[in-house]
Formats: C-alpha cells, sequence, structure tokens
C-alpha cells in the first residue's frame, strides 16, 4: 500500500488512538499526556510486534519512521473500505 506523507500522518494518529484502546483491554495503563509521540509510537509498535498483530522490523529499522509506517499500515488494514483514511 502506498500512502501519502498527510494520509500517514493521518493514518499513524488514527493506530495511536485505536492502540491505546488495545493497550488499555490488554490490562496495560494507557497513554500519559506527558509522553511524546515517539514514546507512543514504540510502545504501541513493540506491544503488537509481541502480539504477533504486525510483523517485527530488522533490528537495524527500528526506527520512528519505520516504526510509524507499520503502524500506518496495520491501522489501514483494520479500517472498514468505506473509512475517509482508506481512500484519501
Amino acid at each position: 500500500m502506498k500512502m501519502k506523507p498527510k494520509q500517514e500522518a493521518q493514518l499513524v494518529k488514527e493506530a495511536l488512538r485505536v492502540g491505546e484502546v488495545y493497550m488499555k483491554n490488554r490490562g496495560f495503563d494507557g497513554f500519559k499526556p506527558t509522553d511524546s509521540s515517539g514514546l507512543k509510537i514504540s510502545n504501541l509498535y513493540q506491544l503488537l510486534a509481541v502480539d504477533k498483530l504486525i510483523t517485527p522490523l530488522a533490528k537495524d529499522q527500528e526506527d520512528e519512521p519505520h516504526m510509524k509506517h507499520k503502524l500506518a499500515l496495520w491501522i489501514a488494514k483494520q479500517l472498514p473500505d468505506n473509512h475517509p483514511l482508506k481512500n484519501s
């Protein structure tokens, strides 16, 4: 799936929103208001990788841009076909 940068940013934002609900359902605390976006991205990526909901990145690619892309791909697959973020 090829994404435009703006679309990827919106998908990452949605992934963090949905991912926080997933984290809470798994028994973890949600994100704190003081958590940086990088920390949120890293924590969610790691949880999804451990739970085998996404394929882990190679160790040399575990950086914020690659994790964001993985989260965007993950949430895009979760969205219904008629969702505005899927068709933008």
